[in-house]
């Protein structure tokens, strides 16, 4: 089993990635697992598909499991479906020794955080995600948060888990489009922090899609799952170099909200965001040769093309709302090469617009 750390004194927690590790035996989680009840937060399709799985696995445990699902979707991730998760944990007397588990993608993984930040303000919770994304990228870090609607994300906390357990078994059963919308986060990682990740990719992506090599896809997700770490043991609350891991999404998230959240899955919306970056990119020195070689690779995880309704202004309008901007301007993260992110925000709006415009352009 692989193991990584992420140190950040009393909130320190493991990562344990392992695939059928939610088939063996869950001993390794003992000295996490101290609860009077487990409340285990997944989707309608994560239950169908696993349910039973996981009730099995911490079973093991003799610990009460209560069962808590929502509707699958960006949609669930509101203050009405936080309201009803609440209700629930009264319902079956959560305690503030009570522990949440958020198995399922990120949207689950976000509500749950965020409910368990927020319930008798804060309770034990651990991230078991079962989506690429996740595995690879939201269950790692501790922001939690649910969307406003003015805004993805807009209410959240910073909240870290007991423990992340990740098996890559589980995402045999993902769709093409959901393993794709995951590897925009593994791209994304290589082009600010792996450079043998990103030539890898380049020369192997199919490989990589098929989800066919098991010792590959673990050392895949190790790898950026470990990058991650050391950058939130760096910046836990995205004060400076943690925002290097939103490259890319300055762009997407307004691309998701001006879609109104039904159009891309998140993934999607960050390869046209990427996209975006690689070219402004060219203003920072990024050579040309490198900018179209990334470029290529973001095309080759076919992000659905963006709707003739979307503009400028309103991409450049719903980046005003976007919760990272300050008031000296937009925060930036752009690339001088590979594996060599800058913070900046020096770019003048006609640069922006201009970068808008070609993405609009775009053809799959």
């Amino acid at each position: 089993m692989r193991q990584i750390k992420v140190n950040l004194g009393k909130r320190s927690y493991p990562i344990f990635i392992q695939s059928g590790a939610l088939t063996g035996n869950p001993e390794f989680l003992r000295p996490l697992v101290s609860s009077d009840r487990l409340f285990i937060t997944s989707d309608h399709t994560v239950e169908d598909l696993y349910g039973e799985r996981i009730r099995r696995f911490f079973d093991y445990f003799s610990i009460p499991v209560v069962t808590l699902t929502v509707t699958p979707g960006e949609a669930s991730k509101s203050l009405k479906i936080a309201e009803e998760l609440y209700d629930a944990l009264v319902d079956h007397r959560a305690t503030r020794n009570s522990m949440i588990i958020a198995f399922g993608g990120g949207v689950v993984g976000d509500l749950a955080g965020f409910v368990a930040a927020t319930f008798m303000r804060g309770i034990h919770y651990a991230q078991i995600p079962t989506t690429l994304l996740s595995q690879v990228d939201s269950s790692v870090g501790g922001k939690a948060g649910i969307n406003h609607s003015k805004g993805k994300n807009l209410i959240g906390a910073f909240n870290q888990p007991d423990f992340v357990v990740i098996d890559p078994q589980v995402l045999k059963t993902l769709s093409h489009r959901d393993i794709r919308s995951g590897l925009a986060e593994v791209i994304k990682t290589a082009l600010i922090g792996d450079h043998q990740l990103y030539q890898f990719l380049r020369e192997k992506i199919a490989q990589v899609e098929a989800l066919s090599n098991t010792e590959l896809t673990e050392s895949i997700i190790h790898s950026c799952c470990r990058l991650k770490a050391r950058i939130v043991e760096e910046d836990e609350q995205e004060g400076g170099k943690r925002a290097i891991l939103n490259f890319g999404h300055t762009i997407g998230h307004a691309l998701e909200s001006v879609t109104h959240y039904d159009t891309f899955f998140h993934g999607e919306a960050v390869c046209h965001g990427m996209l975006a970056a690689l070219q402004l990119s060219l203003t920072q020195g990024l050579p040309d040769n490198t900018c179209q070689a990334a470029i290529e690779l973001v095309q080759k995880l076919y992000p659905p093309e963006i709707p003739a309704f979307v503009s400028v202004d309103d991409i450049v309008s719903a980046m005003e709302k976007d919760k990272k901007r300050q008031p000296t301007g937009q925060l930036w993260v752009l690339l001088k090469d590979i594996a060599q992110p800058i913070l900046t925000k020096a770019l003048a709006e006609n640069q922006v617009r201009e970068s808008i415009e070609l993405l609009l352009q775009r053809k799959s």
